[in-house]
Formats: structure tokens, sequence, C-alpha cells
């Protein structure tokens, strides 16, 4: 029987979970079995460099974290050797995750959420695909830079037409 002060110290760790979660816009699960030591310290670098917190903890304990805040479908992944990957940034984990698992077969993306909402694995794939704010600002002024520099194009060419159409009335007048 498990003594009073590791009980409670299971309840601590279980609390900090599900607060974790509950706090975060986006969590990503994985399994990380087979993945080296190397490949995991410099996977673990990129992750903190962006703000992400990614910590291995036992699936009882997040299956306990998942009960207390209903992230009930996160349980049916809680098998084998799995880290969660929790954030401020609603796309950040996806990213990095999804990017590293592109380069190593043995790193498996097995579900996640965003904003409380499940997503399965390739939700997580697709929300890893989009592009980051800064590309999608640069895109909307592009587009409005380009719609711009076209109108002002077509004024031009209306305001040489008027000018020639003024100047050939002048030289037969």
């Amino acid at each position: 029987m498990a003594s009073a002060k590791i009980l409670e110290q299971k309840q601590q760790i279980v609390a900090e979970l599900a607060d974790k979660m509950k706090n975060a816009k986006s969590g990503v699960l994985v399994n990380y079995q087979g993945v080296s030591v190397a490949d995991d310290t410099k996977l673990r670098s990129d992750l903190r460099k962006a703000g992400v917190d990614y910590t291995v903890v036992k699936n009882t304990l997040t299956s306990r974290a998942c009960d207390l805040i209903g992230f009930d479908q996160l349980k049916e992944h809680l098998v084998g050797m799995n880290a969660l990957a929790v954030s401020d940034d609603p796309i950040a984990p996806a990213k990095i995750l999804y990017a590293f698992a592109e380069k190593n077969e043995n790193f498996v993306i097995k579900a996640g959420f965003v904003d409380g909402e499940y997503l399965d694995a390739e939700g997580v794939k697709q929300l890893a695909k989009i592009p980051s704010k800064e590309v999608l600002i640069g895109k909307v002024l592009g587009s409005l830079q380009s719609s711009l520099y076209s109108f002002a194009y077509v004024l031009q060419a209306i305001i040489d037409k008027n000018s020639e159409g003024a100047a050939s009335a002048e030289a037969n007048a």
C-alpha cells in the first residue's frame, strides 16, 4: 500500500499537470520510444526556445489529470512511452513536434488539443502546417500592396491618357 506522503505527491503532480493542460492554449501528446538521447536533447532545446513545456509523465497520472479537466478523448492514447508538450502558443508545439516526427520515424504524434478542443493525429499535423503569424501577416500585406500598385498603375494610365488627349486638343486648336 502506498504511503500517504507518496499519494499526496502524486495528487499534487496530477493537480499541477491538470492546471498546466487547462491553462495552455495547445498541447500535443507524442510517443517518444526509440528516440536517441541526442535527438531528444535537441528537441527539448528547440521546444524550450519556443516557450513550450515538454514533460514525460506517467500515463496513469496524465489520465487522472485528463479526468479532472474533461479531456477524456486524450486518455485513449495513453499507452506506451508518452510525453506531453503544452504551450501558450496555439501552433508552436504542433509545428516543432511535426517537424521532428518527419525526421524521426520512431517519434509518433498521437493526439493534441487547441483551446480545449481535442485533435487527433491528423488534426495536429494540419495545425502544424498553418503558416506562422508573421508569414500570414506578410501575405496579407503583400496582397494589399499588390492591389494598391495595380490601382495606382490604372490611375496613372488614365491621367496619361487624359493628358495626351488635352495636349492633342491644344495642338489642334
